[in-house]
């Protein structure tokens, strides 16, 4: 909602507003119009901004994304139905979510036909950490004539959950 407001005139803000939450709290509107920064910044490209996958144990799952991964905790949501961890990569534009369900039901977390991609500094010693974790690497990171001789390697995450590990992507040549 924050971003949301900081994009919209102060008389569409204070509309947005008053329709989404209670009208006694909307605040006054600005006096002058926002600030452009990086949080704000109006989004140019699409962008995928999340991705939610079920887990069996939040804590366990928080752990390994946290620890063995390198992302950072972003925020929790405690909601009627089910609890949700939101990570992301440090400087990172797009989340995972983390999802374990409350209500009762009893959905199925484990083994599911997912794949996370992730790119990172170095996959081998990703693969390495998460080895040494405990956890399952199914192809070390190597090579791939299949995929014009990018480095590619697979893990998997507390429940099963296909991890793809790929290096950053390098900037294309220059255009002489």
């Amino acid at each position: 909602m924050k971003k949301l407001a900081a994009l919209l005139p102060a008389s569409a803000c204070a509309l947005a507003l008053a329709a989404c939450g209670n009208p006694t709290n909307a605040p006054a509107a600005p006096a002058t119009a926002p600030v452009a920064t990086a949080e704000n910044a109006v989004q140019k490209d699409p962008l995928l901004s999340a991705v939610g996958i079920g887990v069996t144990d939040l804590e366990q799952s928080t752990d390994f994304y946290v620890n063995v991964m390198g992302m950072e905790k972003v925020r929790t949501y405690e909601l009627s139905y089910m609890n949700e961890v939101l990570l992301r990569y440090p400087d990172g534009e797009s989340y995972i979510v983390l999802m374990h369900w409350i209500d009762g039901s009893n959905p199925n977390y484990k083994n599911l036909p997912i794949k996370i991609v992730t790119r990172v500094n170095d996959p081998i010693a990703l693969a390495a950490k998460i080895k040494a974790a405990g956890f399952e690497v199914t192809r070390e990171p190597q090579p791939s004539n299949q995929v014009g001789g990018a480095v590619v390697g697979f893990a998997k995450d507390p429940d099963g959950y296909v991890l793809e590990l790929l290096p950053l992507r390098q900037p294309a040549p220059a255009a002489n």
